[in-house]
């Protein structure tokens, strides 16, 4: 595959040697630091790093978005368009230079240089519907009547691939799905045909299928209206799909830029090869868990489902609304999971993942089918029948890791007292004892014992995560159920957690739940995996199986849509949408 030069034209956006600070006590915080970057007209620019790596703010510092810090030094030029009769003014304009609430940002704000944000349920407004929205844009820009505005912001809902867009326009965002939303969100920046499009994490908060459907239609878009694209991500694997020119940052500097072959080929400095070894190594499975494996070969069963089904009301119908329709978010589930086992369980939001855990966990109460966990004296107890008191030593046995390690923690108590917290519900009374085993936890899970007396809000997103696997691991459990535990979490931290998981197992004798929507993951960690679609199990088997020769073809799709971080291999595979049969 050819390689792409971006050389040997005009840049659209010109970034040079931008510094944006925030003032703190002890001087100033440089968020972005000394950045120099071209965006050229019908070309993406990936600029990808961790969280803190100064993405965002360098995103928000080209439209001086809500302030994001003070801009210290630099340029931010954008450069003349060949179609004069829609720029602000003449020449080339220095965006760094102009005032933040005048006349002239909020006229290149939407026309020649839009947004995309990352979680669009938070950047439309709520109380407005979609059309009202698309077309106070395109009348801010455009002098055009509110039947014209309406008639074309009906064309960029058809433009997004939006069902129905005559009824879409109508709607209101908590009426559409995630996917939804976000392309109503890229219809909203398209408005006004904008030469520049920023992309700032569209797609992290998405299914993967409906992720590549966004990736594909950015794609088609661009080629389209050869619009330049700044996309803003963490995944390898997503710049690898859809990257001209990659900018790798770290600690508000641009440490690494080149053509994204050359780029993946041979990277130079050792942040990008950590970046690439962790998104490549996710993707076959864990060395450290086949080498387990061949040391300690999986158990007896020790957790059954059988037949388990959930469901939720709907609404009523009737007269006298006696007739009530049902969501059956889990039907007829089964699986056994064996002692030193890690299953994974995939599938897209809304496939019962998350609600099959918390039937095993008895937070919600199955409605059929049984929970059979097998005791550490060979005695199998049903759980679906058991009230609280009952339940209450079983509870011990299996342990939760939630998705949002800074919402499950709580941020009035200190780290210590975090972690004691189950201690002292399993009848653990000794504080010295607690004392003792939280420390000992610490240690375990790779924090300093200091770390104890501080806050959640003192850590950043892996060690919280660090300190929920703590928690749980606290009663010496025999099952995690680890949901989305990493999904949160940067491509490299990412990694770690999961190692650590690993080693945790090895050395307290674990068995595994890992509910993930991503594929890549699950073949990573676990031995089984089950494929979930609309609350039944449609695939199961060993992991490696159904990752290579999948038979259902939802997980076909699925597998599909996995990005790849491997930019030669773009264009190779197919991707498709599962339709399930009427």
């Amino acid at each position: 595959m050819t390689q792409i030069n971006t050389t040997t034209q005009s840049p659209i956006l010109s970034i040079r040697n931008l510094t944006t600070a925030f003032p703190t006590r002890n001087g100033d915080f440089k968020a972005v630091d000394d950045v120099s970057l071209d965006i050229h007209a019908g070309k993406t620019l990936c600029l990808v790093g961790e969280s803190g790596s100064g993405k965002s703010v360098l995103s928000r510092t080209l439209l001086r978005i809500e302030q994001p810090g003070l801009i210290r030094a630099g340029e931010v030029i954008l450069h003349p368009s060949q179609n004069e009769t829609r720029r602000v003014r003449p020449g080339s304009i220095d965006l760094a230079k102009l005032d933040v609430k005048g006349k002239t940002i909020r006229a290149i704000r939407g026309r020649d240089i839009a947004m995309i944000f990352q979680e669009p349920m938070s950047s439309l407004s709520p109380v407005h519907r979609i059309g009202s929205q698309i077309t106070e844009s395109i009348r801010l820009h455009e002098k055009i009547s509110k039947a014209d505005a309406r008639d074309k912001a009906i064309d960029l809902l058809r433009q997004v691939e939006i069902a129905n867009p005559e009824n879409a326009i109508d709607k209101y965002p908590f009426e559409f799905s995630g996917g939804m939303r976000q392309r109503a969100m890229i219809a909203l920046a398209l408005a006004c045909n904008p030469e520049v499009l920023v992309a700032d994490e569209p797609t992290t908060a998405l299914d993967v299928t409906i992720q590549a459907e966004i990736l594909d239609l950015l794609k088609d878009l661009q080629h389209r209206h050869q619009m330049a694209m700044l996309f803003i991500t963490h995944d390898m694997g997503v710049v690898a799909q859809i990257a001209d020119q990659v900018a790798v940052m770290r600690h508000g500097k641009v440490i690494e830029e080149n053509d994204v072959f050359s780029l993946f080929r041979d990277p130079q400095h050792d942040y990008t090869k950590t970046l690439l070894k962790a998104a490549q190594s996710s993707d076959t499975p864990s060395e450290r868990r086949m080498d387990m494996r061949a040391r300690r070969p999986i158990g007896e069963p020790i957790l059954r489902a059988v037949d388990l089904g959930k469901k939720f009301p709907l609404s009523s119908t009737g007269i006298f609304k006696r007739e009530v329709k049902w969501l059956h978010a889990v039907k007829d589930v089964s699986f056994d999971l064996h002692a030193g086992e890690n299953i994974g369980i995939v599938g897209e939001s809304g496939s019962g993942k998350t609600t099959l855990a918390r039937c095993i966990q008895r937070i919600l109460t199955a409605q059929a089918g049984q929970i059979l966990l097998t005791d550490s004296a060979g005695k199998e107890t049903d759980l679906v029948g058991l009230d609280d008191r009952a339940l209450a030593p079983h509870w011990r046995d299996m342990r939760m890791i939630f998705q949002d390690p800074f919402a499950s923690l709580n941020p009035r108590m200190t780290i210590s007292q975090i972690i004691a917290e189950p201690l002292i519900l399993s009848g653990m009374t000794s504080a010295q004892e607690r004392k003792e085993r939280v420390e000992e936890l610490l240690e375990l899970v790779g924090l300093p014992i200091s770390a104890g007396q501080r806050y959640p809000h003192a850590f950043s997103g892996g060690q919280r995560q660090r300190v929920s696997i703590a928690r749980a691991i606290a009663p010496k459990p025999r099952i995690i159920i680890a949901d989305e535990a990493t999904s949160a979490l940067d491509v490299s931290i990412r990694s770690r957690i999961m190692d650590l998981l690993l080693d945790l197992q090895e050395q307290l004798d674990l068995s595994y739940l890992f509910i993930s929507h991503d594929v890549g993951l699950v073949r990573y960690f676990c031995d089984r995996v089950l494929v979930m679609y609309k609350g039944e199990v449609v695939e199961s088997g060993e992991t490696e199986q159904v990752c290579t020769e999948p038979h259902h073809r939802y997980t076909q799709s699925l597998l599909s849509a996995v990005p790849v971080a491997d930019p030669t291999r773009r264009d190779t595979t197919t991707r498709f949408r599962y339709h399930a049969p009427t």
